[in-house]
């Protein structure tokens, strides 16, 4: 089944589960009066021997009486009060699914809105309605290569359906979206290098304020819940208050950090927590890193540095150069991972702050145009809210709710 498929599966369900409520409250009101009517008959039944008991005698006919009477009052106690049922959710542990859901919430209605004024004036597919597909698409953060790619598929697509009503004009886009998205993914690999015998090293990059150190805090603290033993390593000597903000997430997440003074050597730093993990047999060593020199190439120099002294300790390390970006910055976060990906061997992306923003879009972009694959994402402010990226959940939580009735 392919990506849209399952978009689509996702729409029809909710659409049944509509139905569904009405149809439930609708049995439970015919339920309720079946059984109030047969309490009525029993209650009428009885009255009918105390009568008789009254009249003729009969111990048996008022025992009789008695039985019936506890019977309609058993019966009656079958019967509640029919309540309005609610399209509420059930209040259970929220699952991956309902937290990209959630967490797209923004971005969703962005593009729904988008969509909306798309087709506000809709009069007729034309080229003018295409530049317009163009402009919403590249308002929408999905990247100025992607709307180009998905217009110029559109033209074809409309006229090999003859698609000319909004909903079906609506719905090709969606389709050509998840369509490019899902082919440009095949070979990628969203789940992190985790070593299965020895060190895992894991090395974060990311300019100042994208919340790389938070990130790391977080994925040490799920780490350490799983049963691994993790080590931190606190290589952003610059910005201050980068060292005592990691050593708070390792106090927190009661894993032990490896620090310097502020300002001194981060390749030094690195040095020491790769010496630490190998003698304390660790498994997985997260390295935070600076994000901000006097320039950028000193910034490259210095992450060049501490990659080379990884390698001097284990020549298969680092395992991941995971880049951190913030969602809510939408283009400029497409622009620092072309500038890092030009300069430093980055294998994958952890997308922060995507709850936060509208400019979800841009998952589609950093793919469609980078190839980068997203390996983690913030999906909320709580520690247990940066989830392993899941393509296929991230296109299903973003486009569901776009579907248009035909």
């Amino acid at each position: 089944m392919g990506l849209f498929d399952k978009i689509k599966n996702a729409f029809s369900k909710e659409k049944e589960a509509e139905k569904t409520t009405e149809e439930i409250q609708e049995e439970a009101q015919k339920e309720s009066e079946e059984l109030q009517d047969e309490a009525n008959q029993i209650q009428s039944d009885a009255n009918k021997l105390e009568a008789e008991f009254q009249n003729e005698q009969a111990e048996e006919k008022q025992n009789e009486a008695d039985q019936l009477y506890e019977q309609a009052d058993e019966v009656k106690e079958t019967v509640q009060p029919i309540e309005p049922v609610e399209n509420k959710p059930v209040e259970e542990e929220i699952n991956s699914q309902e937290k990209y859901e959630k967490g797209l919430i923004k971005t969703r209605k962005t593009f729904k809105d988008r969509m909306n004024e798309l087709f506000a004036n809709f009069r007729s597919v034309d080229e003018d309605f295409f530049e317009e597909v163009e402009e919403t698409l590249i308002g929408a953060d999905v990247g100025f290569e992607t709307s180009m790619k998905i217009a110029d598929e559109l033209r074809q697509e409309v006229k090999l359906k003859n698609a000319k009503k909004p909903a079906a004009v609506q719905n090709a886009i969606i389709e050509k979206l998840v369509d490019l998205y899902e082919a440009e993914g095949i070979d990628e690999v969203n789940a992190i290098n985790y070593q299965n015998d020895g060190l895992t090293v894991l090395l974060f990059v990311g300019v100042n304020g994208t919340g790389k150190t938070t990130s790391i805090g977080k994925l040490a603290h799920q780490l350490k819940q799983e049963g691994k033993k993790v080590l931190l390593a606190a290589a952003d000597t610059f910005r201050a208050g980068a060292i005592d903000q990691l050593v708070v997430w390792g106090e927190r997440s009661e894993v032990e950090v490896v620090h310097g003074k502020a300002g001194g050597d981060p390749a030094a730093v690195v040095y020491d927590a790769m010496i630490r993990a190998k003698a304390e047999e660790v498994d997985i060593l997260l390295v935070d890193t600076a994000g901000r020199l006097q320039n950028k190439v000193n910034l490259m120099n210095e992450l060049d540095k501490i990659n080379r002294v990884i390698k001097r300790e284990d020549p298969s390390a680092p395992h991941e150069v995971l880049l951190v970006v913030d969602a809510t910055t939408g283009q400029n976060a497409m622009n620092q991972a072309k500038q890092f990906k030009e300069t430093t061997d980055v294998t994958g992306l952890v997308l922060t702050k995507l709850d936060g923003t509208a400019k979800g879009g841009i998952v589609l972009a950093i793919r469609n145009e980078l190839h980068l694959p997203v390996k983690l994402v913030g999906l909320g402010e709580g520690i247990d809210d940066l989830e392993t990226f899941d393509p296929n959940q991230f296109v299903v939580g973003l486009f569901k709710g776009l579907l248009q009735e035909e």
